[in-house]
């Protein structure tokens, strides 16, 4: 651990004033640790916090959100200010979501990237170091806001459309070069990936199987890779739900970031998972599609959306997918979580946005045609 010898390290667990319970020793590490990284990170902006002043970390706490990584906050306390944080780390021993993603470090780096184009995003202030002894990971500024879907969907959001279409254009502009080693993907591998991936659990959903036929016969050609953000969606942003002109505060969770197909990222905002109960606005509940297009096109990209109602289509069977393997980890016993089960019952609920979107009914009556489902089936559309 880099300790910097003129500096004092005081680690609090709890705000000043208050009693102390019994520390947990992985915490109080974790605290130590915390404090050591970030006096490094001050050091080399030649600003390293004073023996008369040391710097402390206070009031680290984890964080229920992160579905894959742990999130802790905490203060940064110094002479001159406090600072509140987020470090986002690797489970201890954990495999990550997804073997081909790109690490945390360089999610960091394509955060500091995208934040250098004017996508808005929270700045990092360190990345973890084999010296700190806490694993993978990376300490930002904790923006202000609302992450949760539900409440950001719960009025329409023009400006936040309109921003997201802003910062999806940035992101989908950044050079390649420079840009840390990511997989690249294209559009019939994906579907390759998705046959594979549903036939592991050996289940059987007639809708899933359609799906995999239309995407086959209908995937678009290969295109000229861009960066992919890779799960650009609501859940994803820190929203201001007071600002009406410019809500967007922060991009978050880059940890599927890819080479690929700029309109993936454009279907995946626009699929029904996403929209939490609003449908009838299909910019993840929030924002209408022409708001969304209009922006990214004015910042430079180009909407394809033929390409985009393809993603859209391929996102939606993916979350099926995804609730599908938290079924069966369930089921196995490899993960025991009934948070696991609850979410596995959602894989339906994809098989009826599925059929809406490729057999969808027109005016009144039934949200699926029925006839255009057996011509689906029949091979004869």
């Amino acid at each position: 651990m880099a300790f910097v010898a003129s500096v004092a390290f005081v680690a609090t667990l709890m705000p000043e004033g208050q009693a102390e319970p019994a520390i947990d020793p992985s915490v109080l590490a974790l605290s130590q640790g915390l404090a050591a990284a970030l006096t490094d990170a001050s050091a080399a902006t030649g600003n390293p916090p004073s023996a008369a002043s040391p710097a402390r970390v206070s009031s680290l706490r984890r964080l229920s959100g992160g579905a894959s990584q742990e999130l802790w906050a905490f203060e940064w306390v110094s002479a001159a200010r406090s600072q509140s944080l987020i470090l986002r780390r690797a489970p201890t021993g954990a495999r990550q979501r997804g073997a081909d993603g790109p690490g945390l470090a360089a999610e960091a780096a394509l955060i500091t990237l995208a934040g250098q184009a004017g996508v808005p995003v929270p700045e990092v202030l360190q990345v973890l170091q084999p010296a700190h002894g806490l694993g993978e990971g990376f300490v930002m500024q904790r923006l202000p806001g609302e992450t949760l879907g539900r409440r950001i969907a719960a009025v329409h959001r023009p400006a936040l459309a309109r921003q997201c279409g802003d910062a999806l254009a940035r992101i989908h502009a950044l050079p390649l070069v420079g840009l840390p080693r990511l997989r690249c993907t294209q559009p019939r591998a994906e579907v390759d990936h998705l046959r594979a991936w549903h036939a592991r659990h050996g289940t059987v959903r007639p809708v899933f199987q359609l799906a995999l036929r239309w995407l086959a016969v209908q995937a678009p050609a290969d295109v000229a890779p861009v960066l992919v953000h890779g799960d650009f969606r609501n859940g994803n942003l820190m929203v201001d739900l007071d600002d009406t002109a410019a809500p967007l505060r922060g991009v978050l969770d880059w940890e599927l970031a890819h080479l690929g197909d700029a309109m993936a990222d454009l279907g995946w905002l626009c699929a029904n998972p996403w929209r939490f109960g609003q449908s009838q606005r299909r910019v993840g509940g929030f924002g209408l599609a022409p708001e969304l297009f209009a922006a990214y096109q004015a910042a430079g990209g180009r909407v394809d959306e033929a390409r985009v109602l393809w993603w859209q289509v391929l996102g939606t069977l993916r979350w099926g997918i995804i609730c599908e393997s938290m079924g069966q980890a369930w089921l196995s016993g490899a993960q025991p979580v009934m948070e696991k089960a609850a979410i596995a019952r959602r894989a339906s609920e994809t098989e009826i946005d599925l059929l809406a979107l490729l057999a969808p009914r027109s005016g009144h009556g039934p949200y699926v045609d029925l006839a255009a489902c057996v011509a689906l089936v029949s091979g004869d559309r």
